[in-house]
């Protein structure tokens, strides 16, 4: 009718915002991300790998390496995208619940945690083994359950303070890489080792192209917990600006160290050699002969403990996240009070 006027249909609901408040306490930035990002990658994953890897691509150890940061950078783009997008605990599980149903996210979340469990179990068991054994003599149980007491208590007293011990472990965990590059420098400054090593890619068994592609699967495996971190954009200030930079950042720095660590230990020490070793850059300090081997013994339980923490930390909140979202039993989403902890 004439003058009659159609109202226009309502505009559908406001999406549920995931940038909103929390009762988690934002006060991760860009530095403490950044640490926590590169203490994870930076593993105890390297000091075999290497080794492994001069087996498959030769002496062009630096090769598969570098690839396998491209690779990582990747997969890198879409956390980024995603965490800043959905800055939730749970993380994974949270993402593909979003786009495939709670059962997809189940699914994901139940195998992230269980590996992470699994993980936090082996490296207690690895920390308690022949690593310490260098220093004390201690029942294995004893440690166990002190050790694991001790993660749980620092975990619930705030992720501040868990930081706080990431960053000192992270920046033992990197010295005692730099220690080994430039252990490197000084045999080669000193006329040992051969350069031309760093050349030669490819072995009896592989020619060039598939000792490459074989190594960089390999080599990715020294860049896997990365995608960890994005359980922690919730508790982080402002994601949007800080996970890209902390996660592009830390990738970037353990790829660079990666590569000198694995270029130095080629150069010092021959490809059957470094292959065949099980502590690889362990020949690298030996054929230095000025730091005590001892020393990487109490690198390595620094670099061991603080996987078994950030695991922890990983754990914690992927479970908050999942039970936030109704994928396990409500009571894991509570937090501390006080602590605004999971």
């Amino acid at each position: 009718m004439p003058g009659s006027h159609v109202p226009s249909p309502a505009p559908p609901p406001p999406a549920p915002s995931d940038t909103g408040g929390t009762p988690l306490r934002r006060s991760v930035g860009t530095g403490a991300l950044l640490l926590f990002i590169l203490g994870d990658v930076l593993g105890a994953g390297v000091y075999v790998l290497v080794g492994q890897i001069a087996g498959i691509a030769g002496g062009a150890v630096w090769v598969p390496l570098v690839a396998a940061l491209l690779m990582a950078l990747l997969t890198a783009g879409s956390y980024a995208e995603l965490a800043t997008r959905f800055p939730r605990a749970g993380a994974s599980s949270h993402y593909a619940t979003l786009a495939f149903g709670p059962f997809v996210g189940f699914l994901v979340g139940f195998c992230m945690l269980s590996a992470g469990i699994v993980s936090v179990g082996a490296l207690a068991l690895g920390f308690a083994g022949d690593y310490l054994g260098a220093f004390v003599s201690w029942p294995v149980p004893v440690v166990v359950t002190v050790f694991l007491a001790l993660l749980a208590a620092l975990n619930m007293r705030g992720i501040s303070e868990s930081l706080g011990v990431n960053r000192v472990a992270t920046i033992i965990e990197v010295g005692g890489l730099a220690l080994i590059i430039v252990l490197g420098l000084i045999v080669v400054a000193r006329g040992g080792g051969d350069l031309s090593r760093l050349t030669q890619l490819g072995t009896p068994e592989h020619g060039p192209l598939t000792a490459v592609l074989a190594a960089t699967v390999l080599a990715f495996y020294s860049y896997v917990g990365f995608e960890t971190s994005a359980n922690l954009a919730e508790e982080t200030r402002d994601p949007a600006r800080s996970y890209p930079r902390a996660l592009f950042g830390a990738l970037v720095i353990a790829g660079l160290v990666y590569a000198l660590v694995g270029a130095v230990a080629s150069a010092v020490v021959p490809t059957d050699q470094l292959a065949g070793s099980s502590a690889p850059l362990l020949q690298v300090v030996r054929a230095a002969g000025i730091v005590p081997p001892v020393l990487f013994s109490a690198i390595a339980l620094v670099a061991v403990a603080n996987g078994a923490l950030l695991t922890g930390i990983m754990s914690s909140r992927l479970a908050y996240g999942m039970a936030r979202d109704g994928l396990l039993p409500r009571l894991l989403a509570r937090v501390l009070p006080g602590r605004r902890t999971p």
